[in-house]
């Protein structure tokens, strides 16, 4: 999978970018965790992530959030955050142009900047919410929400409170017009350790079946 640095609002950003032979692949980015707690595009949810829509037949982009990795720039307490998520995303659109469709998804912080592209990008139809730290930060913006998504969390999350999570999903479900997934692993801490294979598991099973209706 190529390594590849691609202009960002503030200076270059570092990615992996992993494409598929057929040209009108539908495309995916990848976002990683809070870059002052360590995360990176090389976190495991990630990085399984990554793996899972590649296998789904999508051409994936996960990067570096400036300030991280070799990524320039500095933290901006998600503001730049997600003008790096859009910069990310117009890259995979220009190496992409005939995409048949568009994804995002994001763990943890990267779930709150996905979410925030979501409502800035009309092309994406598609999400995947894993581990969203709505005990940290403000989901209100997702009035309405603008597609269908998979949120996802662990029933032993620590950091993200499952009954926060519930909280937004409940309140997200209430909306016309789009359906809302929200699903439970049994014992996984926010990092899914245990349960990285069943949430991956429940990620494919969640985009396979949506791709599958969109192409019949």
């Amino acid at each position: 999978m190529p390594e590849v640095i691609f202009p960002g609002p503030d200076g270059r950003l570092e990615g992996r970018y992993h494409p598929q032979k057929d040209k009108d692949a539908p495309i995916a980015i990848i976002l990683h965790p809070h870059p002052q707690f360590g995360g990176s595009m090389n976190n495991k949810v990630v990085y399984n992530l990554h793996y899972a829509f590649h296998r789904m037949g999508f051409t994936c982009l996960r990067f570096n959030f400036r300030g991280v990795g070799r990524s320039q720039g500095e933290y901006d307490q998600g503001i730049g955050e997600l003008s790096d998520a859009a910069s990310a995303l117009d890259y995979l659109q220009m190496m992409n142009p005939n995409a048949k469709a568009c994804w995002v998804a994001g763990f943890s912080f990267g779930a709150w900047i996905g979410m925030q592209l979501l409502m800035r990008r009309p092309e994406i139809a598609g999400f995947v919410s894993v581990s969203p730290p709505a005990n940290m930060y403000d989901f209100t913006f997702l009035a309405p929400c603008p597609s269908s998504g998979l949120i996802l969390n662990g029933d032993a999350d620590r950091v993200a409170p499952p009954a926060e999570i519930t909280k937004l999903a409940d309140k997200l479900k209430q909306q016309k017009g789009i359906t809302i997934t929200h699903e439970t692993v049994a014992g996984a801490n926010h990092f899914f350790d245990p349960g990285m294979e069943e949430m991956i598991s429940r990620v494919e099973n969640y985009v396979t079946g949506r791709m599958a209706e969109t192409t019949r």
